[in-house]
């Protein structure tokens, strides 16, 4: 996020994130479905991208990215 220019953002953010992951770093999947934690990290970014550039379109196509690549 640092080099996006959004490192002030991270100390919002980060604790809407935690429980995610495991201590090891893997993706709790026992706490939480893939897809709703996928989506609501497409609102936290778009929610940033409106406090820093006033366009939260600028994180479109987030969640489509993830899944495919992401969800198996």
């Amino acid at each position: 996020m640092g080099q996006l220019g959004l490192g002030r953002q991270f100390g919002r953010l980060a604790p809407q994130l935690d429980g995610a992951f495991r201590a090891d770093g893997v993706f709790a999947h026992d706490r939480l479905r893939f897809v709703d934690f996928v989506d609501d990290v497409e609102e936290l970014l778009e929610d940033v991208a409106w406090q820093e550039s006033g366009d939260k379109e600028a994180v479109d196509g987030f969640e489509e990215y993830m899944l495919r690549h992401y969800s198996g």
